[in-house]
């Protein structure tokens, strides 16, 4: 089931280093929330804090809390593994496994996950989670065929299905297309409005015709000033956000006069 994220005074580092600071938002259940903002300020690095991600660096650490349907992610009793099976992530590239078949390829994060499946719930969980990526029909003759052999639409809709198919309660999508030309984009944005009636979507795009396009709420990032921690500028509707933001640096950013 979909849940809520509650984030407070979140702040993010790199060791002694900064890299975000003072975040607070809600995004609610069922919704597609985007992040926007320059390059550098923060949006990918905030992301990766949804599910632990970022814990994989070195030194990396955060203050504050991210509370998942009333649990704080952060808590020394909650396993990261855990977390990051409850919030799934897809990346800026398709990075299908390369040694593996389509088929394998959505099962590795059950395998991982699990002890053991049989070959029928396999095959229950590769069929459900190829039709919820929409690529079932195109691939479904072919399971046995190299995940890299499709296009990188294909690709990346694949890693969507292995995303969701461990059954997640959120997706994270870091710049989800792109890496893609504009039909496999379209296909991934029509994708995202219908995963949304299952899961809460958060992703990251420097497309602003996209966050306008596919989401609920957005959120702006940018940088105070050169070095300095990037944070969060305004966090709204997106009709809201398009048509009149609080903020006039939301505005400028998005009529393109920086950034």
């Amino acid at each position: 089931m979909a849940k809520s994220i509650d984030v407070s005074d979140v702040n993010i580092y790199y060791g002694d280093f900064k890299a975000v600071e003072d975040v607070s938002m809600t995004i609610k259940a069922k919704s597609v929330t985007a992040f926007i903002g320059p390059s550098g300020c923060g949006k990918s690095t905030f992301l990766r804090t949804l599910n632990r991600m970022h814990e994989v660096i070195p030194g990396a650490r955060v203050e504050g809390k991210i509370v998942v349907d009333g649990q704080s992610l952060y808590d020394p009793a909650v396993d990261p593994v855990e977390v990051r099976r409850r919030i799934g992530m897809v990346f800026q590239r398709p990075n299908p496994f390369p040694t593996m078949s389509i088929y394998d390829n959505v099962l590795a994060g059950n395998r991982l996950n699990s002890k053991r499946i049989s070959r029928s719930e396999a095959d229950a969980i590769v069929e459900r989670s190829l039709r919820g990526a929409n690529l079932w029909n195109e691939v479904k003759d072919r399971l046995g065929k190299p995940g890299m052999g499709l296009s990188g639409g294909q690709q990346q809709r694949l890693c969507i299905a292995r995303a969701i198919a461990v059954e997640p309660e959120v997706l994270l999508m870091d710049e989800p297309c792109s890496a893609l030309d504009p039909i496999s984009t379209a296909a991934i944005e029509d994708l995202i409005h219908e995963l949304k009636s299952d899961y809460t979507i958060v992703i990251v795009t420097h497309n602003m015709q996209q966050a306008a396009r596919v989401s609920d709420d957005t959120g702006f990032f940018n940088l105070k000033a050169a070095g300095k921690p990037g944070h969060l500028v305004e966090f709204n509707p997106t009709k809201q956000m398009f048509t009149n933001p609080d903020n006039a640096d939301t505005e400028a950013y998005i009529s393109g006069r920086f950034g």
